[in-house]
């Protein structure tokens, strides 16, 4: 691939694939294939003589759930109700109008779909490339919904949509290169997932449940019985008023939130130190984070949560095992002391199993840095490869 000089960026992009040189040329989406709503309006959904059959019935989740090319799908049609609709062709471009707006997929199989789902058909475009073209413009396409009870986006709205587009064979090159994007993006995050539910499936075999005094699966050279309690009695929490921090500009040390992205930023002061082996507990959202370092919290919301006679990483891998399932903005913590825990008290063992969850963990974390690195370079091509 070539950069391009800016003095020509408007009319072709800034990274081309070399031998092509002709300028893109502006086209509305209707003059680039033929775009029409499904034809399926029929209520209730469990209407049982239309639905429950052989025929994919697609809703707007399933696209919003699908890859580049869809296969999997929550509903089917009946005879009778494929009758009173249409099987689209694989092949055929989804683009969602109402709720979710802007999501979009390729059939991987003939299906039916609903009013709230436009189908684009083509023979002169490669239905990737405008795919991709479409994501790009999601967010403009969702200003331009209709606001009511929720968002809807008029089809004539979408017909007359602009694109840039090259010669069919430009189209079909940048389709390609996209495509081979999504197939990586999609093969590391079936990783990714083989990994979560294989983590889940150890969470469940090395604790003993079922009123089972040991675990189903089990470190070698251990016998002795766990022992239960409830973790109210076994918990010691540790004030976190005095290090409660907002973020500064320098900051040396991690200062911890709630929820998914713990990391908010860092700050100075005199932060907690005794961090080995702490679990820090999200109060509302129950989420934990094993700080690897001195810490500030952002909210007294978070818990520091620690257990005599319990190593670090394995108090961290028993939280995760018992924690409660969230329930809205509730103080989850008063739930968890409540909860009945079973553990081992042999250190040796306690230190396997820690190390076991944690190299699972690492694992997990790399596979996702990688995924999101895939998905930031594609953002990128998708900013550098289209007018």
């Amino acid at each position: 691939m070539a950069k391009i000089d800016d003095s020509v960026k408007k009319k072709v992009p800034e990274l081309r694939f070399p031998g092509f040189t002709n300028d893109w040329e502006q086209r509305k989406l209707e003059e680039l294939g033929n775009l029409n709503r499904g034809k399926s309006k029929h209520r209730p959904r469990n209407d049982s003589r239309l639905f429950g059959g052989e025929y994919p019935f697609i809703q707007t989740g399933d696209v919003a759930k699908a890859p580049l090319f869809l296969t999997e799908y929550s509903q089917t049609y009946s005879e009778f109700g494929i009758q009173q609709s249409k099987l689209w062709d694989i092949g055929t471009l989804l683009i969602t109008i109402a709720a979710n707006v802007a999501d979009t997929t390729i059939l991987g199989i003939k299906a039916a779909f609903p009013d709230s789902v436009i189908g684009f058909e083509s023979t002169s475009c490669d239905v990737v490339f405008i795919k991709n073209y479409i994501d790009i413009k999601s967010d403009l396409l969702k200003r331009k919904a209709e606001t009511s009870s929720q968002a809807n986006l008029n089809l004539a709205k979408l017909k007359e949509m602009n694109l840039n587009v090259p010669k069919l064979k430009e189209q079909q090159k940048i389709g390609s290169f996209f495509k081979q994007l999504d197939d990586t993006i999609a093969l590391h995050q079936r990783k990714l997932d083989l990994l979560k539910e294989q983590k889940k499936g150890f969470l469940q075999k090395m604790f003993p449940k079922n009123g089972a005094k040991v675990p189903e699966l089990r470190f070698a050279g251990f016998a002795d019985d766990w022992e239960e309690r409830k973790f109210k009695d076994i918990l010691k929490t540790h004030s976190s008023r005095s290090y409660l921090a907002g973020v500064s500009e320098n900051g040396e040390y991690e200062v911890i939130q709630q929820g998914n992205k713990p990391i908010v930023g860092y700050s100075d002061g005199e932060p907690f130190t005794d961090y080995k082996d702490v679990t820090l507990l999200g109060d509302h959202t129950v989420s934990l984070y094993k700080p690897k370092s001195p810490f500030f919290v952002a909210t007294d919301g978070v818990k520091i949560l620690s257990a005599d006679n319990f190593e670090g990483n394995y108090l961290y891998t028993t939280l995760e095992r018992y924690k409660p399932e969230p329930q809205g903005y509730k103080r989850h913590f008063t739930i968890l002391k409540n909860q009945d825990v079973w553990f081992t008290e042999n250190m040796e063992e306690q230190q396997k199993i820690g190390s076991f969850f944690k190299q699972l963990d690492d694992t997990i974390a790399l596979h996702q840095r990688k995924l999101d690195l895939l998905k930031e370079q594609k953002k990128g091509f998708l900013q550098k490869m289209f007018v």
